[in-house]
Order: structure tokens, then sequence, then C-alpha cells
């Protein structure tokens, strides 16, 4: 055991200010920056460094290790390059609040600014997408500021933070001591919400005939799960929730209305266009949920519950605000409530748009489709699957098909809405759970943007099942050229330029199916679930012109909703 005081380089305090922080896995790439790291790296036994083969890779699997487990993921790359190519999992980690810190190798302090080899500004590139980012000048500063990194990143609203390191700052020594406390003047979130207001809003509730609880994934990071199915079980009161919400209450609950916004279900959203009193539990009135805002729950009483003070009234003015961890709030709102409701009236009423316009597809034609096979997929998971989805069309029958049952079992891009993050992300989650199923599911135009990380997933031989929806298309982007863009379906179309999915699997090293047929669905997800030697792909090739529905289009209200394709004698 080292003293608490000893000299040591700036590479070993790196590590041992990493041990501090019970660091279990590192994703980086190596380069000359950082190589006095890697050299110190080499003898390093308390984590395990996975190599990705592209740095916005390791972004992801940073993002997907912290999404599945709670902690903190951590990147090392080197300067330039090295350090640019982690901007988009940087932007999309600060977009969806997710707790990565980023350690980006740089020129030496007396070349910053001289245009030397492989430098780059990235503390001014990632200045609006992190949540606080650091230039190490002076090696003595470095173990507080990677214990303030860690600190910041993981409190109040989580979110990213960089660490921008100097080579010669790697390479000087000075005397180690670890703070063990962090005081951060300006920088103290608050935890407990306001009693009084917690008060009023139990009040509001009580007498509310039509209430509605919107939940965000803010429920799931502070740990709230089960401080909301308290209050929602013993009120009986229904739940709807974000796409980054999913699984923050049970969706096989009788309470569970899914997902709201611009591809929620149908009662959903009417249940939100008619409440009376609208609850929203760490989300954040984001776009693609409230349309136009002019138009949004305009008979509710509205709540709002966030732990970042700079979210209130940021979208929609609300008539109630409380500035707290939402999972603090939630205990004591439920402790307020302390006589059961009568909300029967309410719920026949989204029983009944429930019955008006059900989630449907096609099943009769003998075509493969993505809600079969995500069905499917439930069927034999029984919810207990982490799913990891990317972005487009598969993503929201993803929100829409499979019941998440489970906080942390849905990882997706939702702000910045990344293509290429499920296939990545799927293996940092795979680091972090090792007892449950970890699914990955692409479409194929998003399959092949950071398709090079199946090396990282094969090298490691992790069990994740590697889903291709292959329609042929940009399909979501199709969708939009067809309904908004008078069907002109320019650069959507990749039927051409896609290659053969199942041999690029094989020439990776996975165990590889493909099928456009319903009725091998079920033998090869039993093969795929049977198998966990290593990672394995399986392509669906489904019907190239399906479409997502409902959906609001963009800015609309619920009253402009579309439930299904329009007849051409409809269409302007």
């Amino acid at each position: 055991m080292r003293t608490s005081k000893q000299m040591l380089s700036g590479a070993e305090i790196f590590f041992e200010c990493l041990k501090k922080e019970k660091v279990e896995y590192v994703f980086g790439f190596p380069g000359g920056a950082v190589l006095k790291l890697y050299e110190k790296l080499y003898d390093v036994d308390h984590l395990q460094h996975i190599l990705v083969r592209h740095e916005q890779g390791a972004a992801h699997m940073a993002e997907g290790y912290a999404k599945a487990t709670g902690k903190v993921g951590v990147v090392l790359v080197t300067s330039g390059p090295g350090a640019t190519n982690t901007v988009t999992g940087i932007a999309d980690a600060y977009m969806d609040s997710v707790p990565i810190v980023v350690f980006t190798g740089q020129v030496a302090t007396h070349l910053i600014g001289n245009d030397a080899f492989q430098e780059a500004d990235i503390v001014g590139i990632t200045r609006p997408i992190t949540k606080h980012n650091f230039l190490v000048r002076d090696v003595n500063e470095l173990a507080t500021i990677i214990k303030k990194a860690f600190f910041i990143a993981s409190t109040g609203r989580p979110g990213p933070v960089l660490v921008d390191l100097p080579k010669d700052v790697i390479n000087s020594v000075c005397e180690f001591e670890y703070p063990e406390k962090i005081e951060m003047r300006g920088y103290k979130p608050t935890f407990l919400g306001h009693q009084n207001q917690i008060k009023k809003a139990a009040e509001i509730l009580k007498q509310a005939k039509r209430p509605l609880l919107y939940v965000g994934g803010g429920v799931i990071m502070s740990g709230g799960h089960r401080e909301l199915k308290l209050l929602v079980k013993e009120n009986n009161l229904p739940v709807t929730m974000t796409l980054q919400g999913l699984g923050a209450f049970p969706m096989n609950e009788p309470q569970s209305l899914g997902m709201l916004g611009m591809h929620g279900t149908y009662w959903a959203n009417q249940a939100v266009n008619n409440c009376d009193v609208l609850i929203s539990l760490g989300a954040r009135f984001d776009d693609r949920v409230t349309g136009k805002v002019d138009s949004f729950a305009t008979g509710a009483y509205k709540i709002h519950v966030d732990i970042d003070p700079t979210c209130i009234d940021k979208n929609i003015i609300v008539d109630l605000p409380i500035v707290g961890d939402v999972k603090h709030v939630l205990a004591e709102l439920a402790s307020e409530m302390n006589e059961p409701m009568d909300l029967s009236d309410w719920w026949k009423q989204i029983e009944a748009w429930k019955e008006e316009c059900p989630l449907t597809y096609e099943k009769e034609d003998g075509k493969l489709r993505t809600q079969f096979v995500l069905e499917k997929i439930y069927e034999k998971t029984k919810g207990e699957a982490v799913i990891v989805s990317d972005v487009g069309q598969h993503q929201m029958w993803v929100a829409q098909y499979y019941k998440f049952n489970h906080p942390r079992s849905h990882l997706t891009s939702g702000g910045l809405g990344t293509m290429g993050f499920s296939l990545p992300a799927a293996i940092g989650a795979a680091f972090g759970v090792k007892d449950r199923p970890i699914v990955s599911i692409s479409g194929d135009g998003g399959f092949q943007m950071n398709i090079q990380e199946l090396v990282t997933a094969v090298y490691n031989k992790l069990p994740i099942k590697f889903i291709i929806i292959n329609n042929s298309f940009l399909g979501m982007v199709r969708q939009w050229q067809e309904l908004f863009h008078a069907e002109k379906y320019s650069f959507t179309d990749l039927s051409e330029s896609n290659p053969d999915f199942k041999k690029v699997g094989e020439a990776f090293g996975l165990k590889s199916y493909s099928t456009n047929s319903p009725s091998d669905v079920e033998e090869i997800l039993d093969e795929a679930f049977a198998y966990n030697e290593g990672p394995i792909l399986i392509e669906f090739k489904v019907v190239k012109e399906e479409m997502v529905f409902p959906i609001i289009p963009s800015g609309a209200t619920v009253k402009e909703m579309m439930t299904k394709r329009l007849d051409p004698k409809e269409m302007v």
C-alpha cells in the first residue's frame, strides 16, 4: 500500500485517482499524447481497458455502461482527432444527462495555441456540450480536478465532463494526495424539494379528477422507481413515460399508458390533452413530447419536479415548480397522499381511448414486420433483457411494442438522436450487466455507422444479440419524405448499396443469421438466446415501406395526430 502522500508522476496519479473512484472499465484508444498513460496502464491491474476501434465508439460504450449501471463511464483518448472523434458521444451524453468522464490527451502546455501536431482546442470545442470541462495546466492540480470531474458528472443532473491532459503534465512529478471531499462554490445541487411546495402538490393532486403522471429519465437516474410505483399503485394513478423514462414504471402494469409524444400511444396523448393535473417527474417538456407548446395540456394544472432549475419554465410555463431530487420528492409526495382517490370515470375514458385506437399492424399477408419481431423478442425475454435501440423507425417500434418492466432496461439516444449509438452502447452495457441478456437493435443505416466495433464485441466474447432491422431504407427519413415532402425519396433508398449483412457478420467472426420469413423468427431467436459464447448477428429483412403510427407531425397538436397511412385521395 502506498502512503497517502508520495511523489508520483501525472500518469501514476491518474490511475491512482481512478482506483479511488472505483473505476472498473476504461474505454479507449492510444495515441502519441497519452503514451505515458498507456505505458503505465500496462502494469495496472485494478481496472480493465477496453480497446475500441474508433473514439466515437468509446464515448457511446461509456454511455451504455453508465446508462445500464448508474455508474460513471470513463473514456481515454489521445489529442487532436482522437479527442474530436468523441464529440458526438459527448453531445449525446449531454442531451440525455449521462454521467461520463472523458480524458483527452493534449500537446505539451508550451505548444498549446501553436497549431502543433495533433493539437485541437477540445476544451473550446466541447464547452457547449459538457456539464463542465478542465484543462490541467499543473500536475499539482491533477488529483483535485479528477475528483471534481467525477463529482460533477454524477451529481445533480448528471452529464459529461471532459478533462484535457497535456503531455508534460502527464510526465511531471508531484506529491500525491487524493481529496476526500470536494467543495465547489457555485455548484451545490438542490437535493431536498421545498416542503411547502410538495404539500401543495399533494393537495392539488388529491382534488384532481383527471390526474396524469408524466415520467422522464430523471426518475430512473435518481433511483426513484420504487417511490414512483408506491405513489402510483396506492392511488391508482395513470402514468405515461418519455422515451428515456420507459421502465421507470413497469409497462405490464395496468396503470401504464406507455409512451407519450410524437410516436406515443393514442391514449397517452389523449390523456395528456384532457387531464386536469399534469405532474412532470424528471422530464423536460421537450418538443417531441409537447408538439405545439401553446396547445399542450392547456386545461391542466402543471407541476414540474426536476433537480435542474434551468429546466423549469424553459419550454412550458408551469403552475408549481419543485426543484429537488425526484426520488426524494416522490417519497415525500407519496407520504402526503393519505386516502385513496376515486378515478373510475377517468379510467373508463382512458380505456375507451385504448379501444378506439389500439396499436396494430398487418399480420395476415405473410410478410415480416418489425413489430412482430419485437413482440417475439419480448416473449422470449419476458421483459428481462436490456434493449439497446438505435435511432429511427425501429426505435419507436421498440418503445411501442416491447414492455419495459425495469429501470435501466431501455438504452437509446433520445435528445441527439444519434444513429450508430446502439452497437457500441450495447458493448458498454454488456460490461456493466452480466446477468441479463443484452439486445442491440439497429436499422440497416445506423448499424453501419459504428460497424467497426463488432471487433470489440468479438474480441471480448460478449454475448450480445446484434439485431439488424433491414428495410433497405433510411426508414424514418423515408417516412417523412412520404408524409411531408411530396414522396421525393431523395437518397434514402439503400437497397442497391447495402452489404450482405450475414457475410459481414461472419467476416467479423460472429455467428450470423438472415431471414425475411415470419416463420423463421422464433427458431432463430431461440438459438440466439441459447448461445452465450460470444456475440451473434441476426438480420431481419422487413417490409420496406412500413410506417410508424401514431405520429403527431412536428410542431402540431394532438388533434392533428395521424393514426394510419393517408388514402391518396386525402393527400394534398
